[in-house]
């Protein structure tokens, strides 16, 4: 496999794009070629099946969803509370809906995953590693809520955040207004 960082992270970041235009059946190794402006074959070099590639995907659209450490210092020093949850919470709904491409190129793995037992297993795997991390951070924060007030919110976040990225139900509803029902409605 080449090992050129920045043109792996092109090709991925075209890949999404991809995804998240096309969906899953558009998503080729030439699509991407295309999409990169690169000479046909480049993204068969870097990803030589197509579970690479989708694996590839996985992987960068972790990276470019993750907080930055920016937004995680940005409210270190605010002390534990509900309000605080809710700031954390209406960040990473930010994130999600700022990153429109991204998010809706995870919704389509997502959904192949549902047919490809190979990815749904890698899929689990970054879902599960991530919500582990979700509970440690809140736990270490001293914030409101344990496992399972994280997964409620997972499970709530990403319905607003495919309502809101698709065709919502309530398009002039507010997303923080929504971010802080669930605040008020799911945690102790």
């Amino acid at each position: 496999m080449a090992k050129n960082d920045a043109r792996r992270n092109a090709l991925t970041d075209a890949g999404i794009a991809v995804l998240a235009r096309e969906g899953s059946r558009g998503l080729t190794h030439r699509a991407i070629d295309a999409e990169a402006e690169v000479p046909v074959g480049t993204t068969s070099n870097y990803f030589r099946s197509r579970e690479a590639l989708l694996h590839g995907l996985l992987e960068r659209i972790g990276a470019r969803l993750a907080p930055t450490s920016q937004d995680l210092e940005a409210r270190a020093s605010d002390p534990p509370s509900r309000e605080l949850f809710a700031a954390y919470t209406r960040d990473i709904v930010r994130r999600l809906t700022a990153q429109r491409e991204v998010t809706l190129a995870l919704f389509e793995l997502r959904l192949e995953a549902a047919r490809r037992p190979d990815l749904a297993e890698a899929l689990g795997a970054w879902q599960r590693a991530g919500f582990d991390a979700d509970v440690a951070f809140n736990t270490a924060a001293g914030l409101p809520g344990g496992r399972r007030e994280i997964a409620l919110f997972h499970y709530a976040i990403e319905g607003l955040i495919f309502d809101r990225l698709t065709s919502s139900i309530d398009p002039e509803g507010s997303t923080d207004d929504a971010v802080d029902a669930f605040v008020q409605g799911l945690l102790p």
